[in-house]
């Protein structure tokens, strides 16, 4: 039986973040310059049932039946297995490596769990649909995260620029003009749970003033979408401005993301802000073509871990 191979980009969150877990609307684009990949090979010599999961990034290298039940990695395979009524299958190898970093925002591990869903359930012979793979590695994020708001899993399932509502239809667009990010690394890992979290804390003691915060962060994504539709790109600059002063009301924002958004800022960047779950992980800055070597130096300088050029279009029709 051939090896079996799935694999899946990262994400970035251009507008919405946390906003977005109580109703607003976001806006994410595949990354498809790092990827996730799952492999999965026959085991010859081990008995039916026996499955071996390996991820180097993290340390992983263990049976099924040895593994929390709760490790996402376990859930995807018992998930598959449920979904196509399977008890017991041929015993096989799968390994995940990805080139995303952990905990910066990325959705690496959705992109993780996207893949090993993928190359499992072709291994089985009866690959899942697209629908499928997303609710199953849903219900992933929702053990490993607490309360995500699914777009992670959403737009890196279907690899397109979504505009997403939690419990509404998905909603893929088109990019009018492709558009230039920097995306730098803070070094800081950002834990998604924790940040969520903290918001969810703040929420509950005081709503209403929560609730105005995400109608802001609302009504600019619905605008930047109207921007990405009508190419209309020096709009979206000030509006990830706008939707950076409302993440730092929120809380999500520190002071090692502001230091680097402010040196994007002044080496030229439209607009810069945080991506994902704050605190730490990633911030986007939007760029000039010309512009992006200075803006990228200065990020480095200003003590950023890594920087990453991305040039953002629609990556295939529409499904």
């Amino acid at each position: 039986m051939p090896a079996i191979t799935a694999t899946a980009p990262a994400k970035i969150i251009l507008f919405g973040e946390h906003a977005v877990v109580y109703g607003r609307p976001a806006i994410a684009v595949p990354l498809p310059q790092l990827r996730a990949r799952a492999v999965v090979s026959a085991d010859p010599f081990a008995p039916a049932g026996y499955i071996r999961l390996q991820a180097p990034a993290i340390g992983l290298d263990a049976s099924l039946e040895d593994m929390p039940a709760d490790d996402p990695f376990s859930l995807g395979v018992h998930g598959v297995l449920d979904i196509l009524g399977i008890s017991r299958c041929p015993a096989c190898l799968i390994r995940v490596t990805s080139t995303i970093p952990i905990a910066a925002g990325l959705g690496s591990g959705a992109a993780a769990s996207v893949v090993l869903v993928r190359a499992f359930s072709h291994f089985l012979g009866q690959p899942l649909e697209n629908r499928q793979v997303n609710d199953l590695v849903f219900k992933i994020e929702k053990v490993y995260h607490g309360t995500p708001s699914g777009i992670d899993n959403t737009v890196i399932t279907y690899e397109q620029p979504v505009f997403y509502i939690k419990d509404q239809p998905i909603q893929k667009f088109r990019i009018a003009r492709p558009l230039t990010l920097v995306i730098a690394d803070t070094g800081i890992p950002s834990k998604t749970a924790v940040t969520v979290g903290a918001v969810r804390s703040g929420w509950q003691a005081d709503p209403h003033r929560y609730e105005a915060l995400f109608d802001q962060i609302g009504r600019i994504t619905r605008q930047a979408r109207q921007a990405l539709e009508t190419g209309e790109i020096d709009a979206l600059g000030p509006l990830m401005n706008d939707n950076q002063a409302v993440l730092q009301e929120l809380g999500v924002s520190s002071p090692t993301l502001e230091n680097l958004i402010q040196a994007a800022r002044q080496a030229g960047a439209a607009g810069a802000k945080l991506s994902g779950g704050g605190g730490g992980g990633n911030l986007i800055a939007l760029a000039a073509n010309e512009t992006t070597q200075r803006i990228s130096q200065e990020l480095l300088a200003a003590g950023a871990a890594s920087v990453l050029v991305s040039n953002i279009s629609n990556t295939g029709p529409l499904e």
